[in-house]
């Protein structure tokens, strides 16, 4: 599964709350996914969980988890709330990817940027996604890099992008 797919990625069954072209599901997680428990084998989500506010993320990662076959993969590609505070205290305005016509000030892209425009409602650090993994019923926890799944899964690196901004991270479902 591709969940808040964005756009349709063939090969996948994506999920999104907009009405796209291919979607095979729109409609909020919080209502639930119109799928069976222990239907996927992995799912992808591509800087979509930020979208959630802080009250839903647990019950949509369990709602994601439901979904997944025992020993099956969530593979998060999430805004690095870490790297980019730390491009702000070096000074590298080339690390963000807020045009000056946007915001002219290294605070205001670091913000821009890290809550994308307003689309974002949560930041993530490595410590705070494994930590709500955890809570959610995962089993283990594994950081990744952009391309590589340290779960073995193949195929599930195949929508990995914005890597400069990003960390990636794998959990196990029970």
């Amino acid at each position: 599964m591709n969940w808040g797919a964005g756009r349709s990625e063939t090969g996948w069954w994506n999920s999104d709350l907009k009405d796209e072209f291919g979607m095979d599901h729109v409609g909020d997680i919080a209502e639930g996914l119109p799928i069976a428990d222990d239907t996927f084998d992995y799912i992808a989500s591509i800087h979509a969980l930020p979208m959630i506010r802080y009250p839903e993320l647990i019950p949509t990662l369990t709602e994601l988890r439901r979904t997944l076959v025992s020993g099956g993969v969530l593979r998060l590609v999430l805004p690095d709330l870490e790297k980019g505070v730390a491009a702000w205290r070096r000074g590298d305005t080339d690390y963000f990817a807020v045009p000056d016509a946007d915001e002219t000030t290294l605070s205001g892209k670091l913000i821009c940027q890290l809550l994308w425009y307003g689309w974002s409602s949560t930041l993530f650090t490595r410590e705070w996604i494994e930590d709500l993994l955890l809570r959610s019923g995962y089993v283990a926890v594994h950081h990744a890099t952009i391309g590589h799944s340290p779960t073995g899964r193949h195929g599930i690196c195949d929508l990995d992008n914005r890597e400069a901004e990003s960390l990636f991270v794998e959990a196990v479902a029970p």
